[in-house]
């Protein structure tokens, strides 16, 4: 890793300009996610989050999934755009699609009843924190990345296509290639606006 953690967090960007390329190996890439899932905080110690990564003819089935379903929904007249835009994740190396196992989360619940209406929202936070990881890891490997919401539009298809759990909730899609675009300068809001810093 040729960059530290505060650059990093600095640098990662939702970039939409992504090839079919990797800047490592698919081994390296397992042991990426992996080392997110494993260590990924999460309430209770639940780890609950759950990971699917897709490359090859997977990943394009995925956005050829996506892009079906959206065809049913958005006019033939405004298709294009939409087209556009799923074509670019396809154009990645890979996609990682994030869920949060839901058996989990209601077994937590039965177990602590005072805390029954939070389970639901802190296995977001986890959920939240996991993609996190892996995008900001991502980013350090040289890979541009972006997060996407497609769900629940695609959770059928996904789940037939890969026999996915049905006590998975998918959360995101996370499309990845080596980047081939930079993303616009990012706008800031004033800090101190945003923090307050007591002593």
């Amino acid at each position: 890793m040729s960059k530290d953690f505060y650059n990093a967090v600095k640098d990662r960007r939702s970039f939409y300009g992504i090839s079919k390329e990797s800047t490592v190996s698919d081994t390296r890439l397992q042991e990426i996610v992996n080392d997110a899932v494993k260590y990924a905080p999460t309430a209770f110690n639940s780890q609950s989050g759950r990971v699917m990564v897709l490359l090859g003819g997977h990943h394009d089935k995925l956005w050829d999934l996506t892009k079906e379903e959206l065809r049913k929904l958005v006019p033939p007249e405004n298709f294009s755009s939409t087209e556009s835009k799923i074509d670019s994740f396809k154009n990645g190396y890979g996609t990682v699609l994030f869920f949060e196992d839901q058996s989990v989360v209601e077994s937590l619940q039965r177990q602590f009843e005072l805390y029954k209406d939070n389970f639901p929202v802190w296995s977001l936070e986890s959920g939240g924190m996991l993609q996190y990881i892996v995008w900001t890891a991502l980013e350090l490997e040289g890979f541009g990345a972006s997060l996407q919401h497609y769900n629940p539009l695609i959770d059928s298809s996904v789940s037939r296509e890969w026999n996915i759990p049905s006590n998975w909730k998918l959360l995101a899609q996370m499309p990845f290639g080596k980047p081939t675009a930079s993303p616009d300068e990012k706008q800031f809001q004033p800090l101190d606006f945003r923090v307050k810093f007591l002593k």
